[in-house]
């Protein structure tokens, strides 16, 4: 997958700044950070989001998460942390092949991700639906 801008860095064919690699995984800084410390942890197998992607390449990726997050958050002196997949345009992906982001936050750092919707759904009826169908 040449084409792929995460399969090229995996590569080697683009630069990075690596943090990690092993060899199912690697974590490089983004090159479009949302904040300072803004990490990416990737499969280095080609999927084009963690539904498609090896049950065991989404454990050794959130594995290095989970060892990454607390180290990033200390080493920077952030406040919190936000771990993100974003998964179709929709929902914000815009390299589709699996990624986490791993985001340092710190209090009042001015960006937001959440914010309540403009009408709030009835929450009963939402429930129905969603039994329904889960």
């Amino acid at each position: 997958m040449f084409s792929c801008i995460f399969c090229r860095v995996v590569s080697g064919e683009l630069p990075s700044y690596k943090l990690y690699e092993d060899d199912r995984v690697i974590a490089f800084l983004d090159i479009f950070p949302a904040v300072k410390g803004h990490i990416l942890v990737v499969p280095k197998t080609h999927a084009e989001n963690m539904f498609a992607s090896d049950p065991e390449d989404i454990k050794a990726t959130m594995k290095v998460v989970l060892d990454l997050a607390p180290k990033l958050e200390k080493a920077l002196g952030a406040d919190g942390i936000n771990i993100t997949i974003n998964k179709g345009e929709a929902a914000g992906q815009s390299v589709f092949h699996t990624h986490v982001h791993i985001l340092p936050r710190f209090k009042d750092d001015g960006k937001s991700l959440w914010g309540p919707m403009d009408s709030k759904p009835d929450l009963a009826e939402l429930y129905e639906e969603l039994k329904q169908n889960l």
